[in-house]
Parts: structure tokens; sequence; C-alpha cells
């Protein structure tokens, strides 16, 4: 069976949302789940969910818990014996197939990269995050969105390469369009770091459409979009922030009347869909690229949804071996974006 380990002491609502999780996958998506964190409060939480005995989960004690307040360089260079870090040694040793966290972006990105390895000719992992668009079913890939707030040109050319095989290979896309957010479509547009960095992807083999805008993220006619995960970071908060916003309101509105009210319980199966197309949680989390072994990160506000649809990604990229296929291709085509 495969497993997988969860940094149960990571997010927000650490440990509720990740034994939630792992109680919902290991129910539901044939893993196993290794809870790593401070045993006696992990074991406590796991408690209170009726039949947990008989399900594939299992609990590793880990001592110390890195914060979003930590710094974390600092946090992966002191805590040796953090939830975070035990998973992902987890991975490294063959234990688990990959390993999952809501945890301190920065510290996750530092301990993979230093624990697990990073593929040949990548500089820096980038954190790859799906955004649903007006064509249902086909998510665009934006990268990065938080992982490397400064980036060089040479690292956007290796995050598009990345997102181009993630994909062409797990979001069956046959030729990702591949596109730069910019300010502007025009060439001479945006800042030094996209413009040097736009003729470096055009040398490469993809299929690069140039510069994107922000309202490009939604439209549906880009596959890929790189950015640097300053920008990134902020797109996916706007973007999470705008459709609780819309929400709200559109449930306000319907429910303001009696015919809003009659007409929301008529439409109530569409709002449902409508809400779960736009929800973050029924993503999952994005995969930390460009290290070795399967790593996802999710938000740290995820609830239990959130974190077993986390833990499925890390399944479906273990069960298609997709990580050594990227290592692969990489191999030489990030290497070239890197001259």
């Amino acid at each position: 069976m495969l497993t997988i380990a969860v940094d149960a002491m990571g997010g927000d609502h650490a440990p509720k949302s990740e034994v939630d999780g792992a109680v919902r996958a290991a129910r539901t998506l044939g893993v196993k789940v290794i809870l790593v964190g401070r045993e006696d409060v992990v074991r406590q939480e796991l408690a209170q969910h009726e039949g947990y005995q008989d399900l594939p989960i299992e609990i590793v004690h880990a001592s110390e818990r890195i914060t979003m307040e930590d710094s974390a360089a600092r946090a992966v260079r002191t805590k040796r014996d953090s939830s975070l870090r035990v998973a992902s040694r987890l991975v490294r040793d063959g234990v688990a197939q990959g390993f999952v966290s809501a945890g301190n972006t920065g510290a996750v990105m530092a301990t993979a990269k230093m624990v697990q390895g990073v593929v040949p000719g990548v500089e820096r992992p980038a954190l790859a995050g799906a955004f649903p668009t007006v064509v249902q079913g086909s998510p665009v890939v934006v990268l990065d969105v938080g992982a490397n707030v400064d980036c060089s040109p040479q690292m956007l050319a290796q995050f598009a390469v990345m997102g181009e095989i993630y994909s062409r290979m797990i979001l069956g896309r046959p030729n990702p369009r591949v596109g730069i957010l910019s300010i502007g479509e025009e060439d001479h547009k945006g800042n030094e770091v996209t413009r040097s960095a736009a003729p470096l992807m055009r040398g490469l083999n993809l299929n690069f459409i140039g510069n994107v805008e922000g309202g490009d993220l939604y439209g549906g006619g880009v596959d890929v979009i790189v950015c640097d995960g300053f920008i990134g970071n902020v797109a996916l908060k706007v973007s999470e922030g705008l459709v609780d916003m819309v929400k709200h309101v559109l449930r306000e509105s319907l429910e303001a009347t009696i015919s809003g009210k009659i007409g929301y319980a008529l439409s109530k199966s569409a709002f449902s869909n409508f809400r779960k197309r736009l929800d973050y949680s029924e993503y999952g989390g994005g995969p930390l690229l460009g290290v070795r072994g399967v790593c996802i990160i999710t938000h740290g506000r995820s609830n239990g949804n959130a974190i077993k649809n986390s833990i499925r990604v890390a399944k479906e990229f273990s069960d298609t071996k997709v990580n050594a296929l990227i290592e692969e291709q990489l191999r030489g085509k990030a290497r070239k974006a890197g001259d």
C-alpha cells in the first residue's frame, strides 16, 4: 500500500485538520498515512474519530514544531526533530512515497531541498498552484506561488520547463501554452526580470506564447503561467479572497428577498456546484517541483477536506511516477535554461 506522510503540526488548525484529513484519506483513497508530530497530541485528536483503529494510520513522534512565525532558515537548522523535517526524512529514506504539509512554505521548501535534495539543473524548487478557469476541468498551472520571493530570469525559465512538464503529464495537456505574467502583452512591457526571462523561454523547446496579463489567469487561453513567488502568492491570496467574497455576496443576495430565497432553494444544487468548483480545498495542495521525491504544500488554514485532497495529489504523483519522469526530462532542459 502506498504511504504518504503528513506533517501533523504544520497548519493553522493543527493537528485537528491534519488528523481529519488523514482519516478521510485512509478511508477513501486506499493509502496508508503516517501522521508526524507530538505523539500524545496527535493520538488524542485521532481518538476523536470512530473506528480509527481499523484504518491504515500510523503515528511517528516528532518533538518539535516549526511555526509560521519562525524564520525558515533558522528553524530548519535548529529544529532537527521538527514534524516537517521528520516527514521529509521519511520520504528520503523510502518509508513514505510523499509528504504533505500545511506549514511554513519557506521552511517546507528549505527542508525538502536540504533533506531530499533537488533535481540536477534546478537552482530553486518552485511551488505550483492550480487555478480554476472559465473552461471547466481545465485549470491553469501557476508557478511560483510562494516558494521564491525574488527570482532571476534563469529561475523563471526553469519554472517554465517544470510547469510545462507538470501540465503535460499530470493535467494531460498535449502541448501546453506557456506565458509569463506581466503588465501587458507587448514584449517591451514588464520589469527587467520578465523582459530578460522571455528570450530564455523562447530558446527552449516550449510552446511559449509571450506575456500574459492578470486577467488571463482565469480565461482558459494559457495552460502555464510563470511568475516570481511574490506575485504568484499575492495572486493566489487575492483569488481566494475574491472567491470568498463572491460566495458571501451571492448567498446574501439570494436570501435577501422571498423570491430570492425561492430561487436559491430551486438552484441549491447549482450553487453547491459553483462553490465546489471554486473551493481551494477541492484542488488539494500544490507540488513543490524540482525536489527529489514528492512534496505537497497546502494552505495554512486548510481544513480536513483540503488535507485529504492534498494526500490525493501526493498519491497521484507517486502512482504515476511523474516525479521521476520530470527529473529525467529536467536533467537536460533545466540545465539549458540556466546557461
